[in-house]
Parts: C-alpha cells; structure tokens; sequence
C-alpha cells in the first residue's frame, strides 16, 4: 500500500491494486521502502530472492505478471518472493535499481539475488515482445539452475483463480494527491 513518508505515487491506488493482487496471490510480499529493500537483499542465509519491479505497463500486464507466475508453478522455485511497483513505491523502487546497477532502470524487470548479489536480471527489453509461456520458460531455466525450493508457489487450484489485469499504463489515472 501507499506509504505517506515517501514520494507521492504517479498513479492513483485503486487502479493499480488489481496488478499488485496478481503478484500477491502467487506468494509475493510487497517492499514498501528502502529499508525492506536493503533488509531482505542483505539477508545472508543461502537462500534465493527473486524481486518483481511491478508496472502498470502493457508488457507487464500481458507478459511479466503472468509469466512470473506461470513460472512459479515449476516444481523448483526461488525461496522468497518480493515485489516493488514502479511509480508507486518510488523510493523502494530506485533502491531496488541501487542493486542492479549494471543494468539501466527497467520496468518490468525481475532480479534473482542470493547472499545479497545478483545472480540473474530479466530487463523490460526481454520482457517485450515475449508471451507469458516464452517468459515463464526462460525463468524456470534459471530456477532449475540457481533455486532449490521446492515448487509450486500456491498450489494449482488457487493458480487458476488468479484473473490477470489487462490494463495499459496510458489507461490508468494519474495520482492527484
């Protein structure tokens, strides 16, 4: 949700919470502020950290969401899961983007991290012009690779409830205060 200490969001709240709800309902937490960020990427325990920066842009409604979670029916999954939104939790975003720096910003991106160092980045550019499927393939290359924990993120019956928000960024109001 809205955190009133940092930058206001770009856009308004109600719009954007069924696109935060399809990350939520496969087991993602949402980072609020850059204190989060720092918390779960610092976190030293051999565990895998994958961190969705959310959009409100047609590629994320149409590729990202559902690709990432698709891929998190796979049998090996990363151990935790974390989301940002861009233009919304600004500040939690841009430090997010303090991680991956090799990288200019993007959204929709995912970042795989373990023991605090990125060990996988999928960047807008490899989102555009993917489907779900080309999406969640590639992911679940790299989970097979880099995540032991064992998979599906929710199981399949709660997987097929998800209704996935088809909505481009220039439909969605901007925030008026």
């Amino acid at each position: 949700m809205f955190n009133v200490i940092s930058r206001p969001p770009l856009y308004d709240q109600d719009a954007v919470q069924p696109m935060r709800d399809e990350l939520i309902a496969v087991g993602f937490n949402e980072l609020l502020t850059p204190q989060e960020v720092d918390d779960v990427i610092n976190t030293k325990d051999d565990k895998t950290l994958l961190i969705v920066i959310n959009s409100v842009c047609g590629c994320a409604a149409g590729g990202a969401r559902p690709g990432v979670s698709l891929a998190l029916q796979n049998d090996i999954i990363p151990d935790k899961l974390y989301t940002v939104f861009a233009g919304q939790e600004r500040d939690a975003v841009d430090e997010v983007r303090e991680y991956i720096k090799e990288y200019p910003p993007s959204s929709p991106s995912m970042a795989l991290f373990k023991n605090g160092e990125l060990i996988y980045f999928m960047q807008r550019y490899d989102v555009e012009g993917n489907s779900a499927e080309q999406i969640a393939n590639e992911l679940i290359n790299v989970f097979n690779q880099q995540c032991s924990k064992t998979g599906p993120s929710v199981t399949p019956e709660q997987f097929e409830q998800i209704v996935y928000a088809k909505k481009c960024g220039s439909k969605i109001p901007m925030f008026k205060g």
